[in-house]
């Protein structure tokens, strides 16, 4: 196969697998992200996450600042900060001290969930209207990254002209109108909710505003994918995975048998759960790569966040290395 024409990124899910540790899940990511940089992916991304404890991103700025001094070129970022959560200055502030140290390698993806369940956020101290403000705290955010605050005698230092480059997720058309009114690049969360994607990424290109920062719309969509070398390999380890992740997701952490996992997926949440997962692609690579050119046309995406969701840190680092060679990513690089 000729390889992937849409570049492709990845979303690490930083997972704490099933008996190892936290520091285990974090050696990871650094590993993750070493490969993506060898084999050619254009940038990594980590999600902010609260009070789960198979996932190890919630200190999203610090753990971007730990794989940086562990890598030289590859992109990093978040896909996302959820910015209600934060005051505007406080991320620029930590974005912007990436961005003095890692220069021209930062990104910044925000978004409006709280990332959680209902008692954290009153434990995050979150206010319940703050995704009302969202669009202002978004262009507060922008002001001090740019060094124009608009909030009169008050600047980001460090931030304050580092103009980090600002991304806004989402996963509904509220986030579409506003990427477009703001004409900022737009990321849609397919990955784990693809109903609104057609509809989101339609409108967000038809309503695009040009800006100083981008001329013509830029779409980020998101998949799930495994990629393995034989197809039976794949179809065990996408078991595994949907597995996981009923104890991450529905029994929120709690230990379950395989058998438990199995009865909650052909329950009626558990088929709810599938829906979620409606843009998963495991294979062997000629076959994944033909599911994400399809998926690339399908969701008119520019760029692909690449979601590599199996159970082991070295089944992650094979799909990763299995999808950058049948892409075509080194040669590209």
């Amino acid at each position: 196969m000729p390889g992937i024409r849409t570049p492709l990124s990845i979303l690490d899910l930083a997972i704490v697998e099933r008996g190892s540790s936290t520091a285990d899940a974090l050696a990871g990511c650094v590993s993750v992200a070493q490969a993506a940089e060898r084999l050619g992916y254009r940038r990594v991304w980590y999600a902010e996450h609260h009070n789960m404890s198979s996932i190890a991103s919630s200190a999203t700025s610090v753990l971007i600042a730990h794989v940086a001094a562990h890598t030289s070129t590859i992109r990093l970022g978040a896909g996302g900060i959820m910015l209600p959560n934060h005051s505007p200055l406080v991320i620029a502030e930590q974005f912007g001290t990436l961005a003095e140290l890692h220069p021209g390698r930062i990104d910044l993806a925000l978004g409006r969930a709280p990332g959680s369940d209902q008692p954290t956020m009153r434990a995050l101290r979150r206010d319940p209207t703050a995704a009302d403000t969202f669009p202002n705290d978004v262009v507060e955010l922008q002001g001090f990254l740019r060094g124009e605050s608009v909030i009169p005698n008050v600047e980001a230092i460090p931030g304050r002209g580092t103009d980090v480059p600002l991304f806004i997720l989402g996963s509904s058309l509220y986030g579409a109108q506003l990427a477009a009114m703001l004409g900022l690049p737009y990321g849609f969360a397919s990955h784990f909710a693809p109903d609104a994607l057609e509809r989101a990424v339609a409108l967000y290109r038809r309503d695009f505003q040009p800006s100083e920062v981008l001329a013509e719309p830029y779409v980020l969509a998101a998949v799930n994918v495994i990629a393995a070398d034989d197809e039976d390999t794949a179809a065990d380890l996408a078991l595994q995975t949907r597995r996981a992740r009923v104890a991450r997701f529905i029994a929120r952490g709690q230990r379950v048998t395989d058998e438990q996992a199995d009865e909650i997926l052909a329950s009626p949440q558990g088929q709810q759960f599938a829906r979620m997962m409606h843009y998963t692609t495991a294979g062997t690579p000629d076959t994944v790569a033909r599911y994400l050119e399809a998926f690339a046309a399908h969701a008119d995406a520019d760029e692909l966040i690449t979601c590599h969701t199996a159970p082991t840190l070295d089944a992650r680092l094979r799909s990763i290395e299995l999808l950058a060679d049948v892409a075509g990513l080194r040669t590209a690089a």
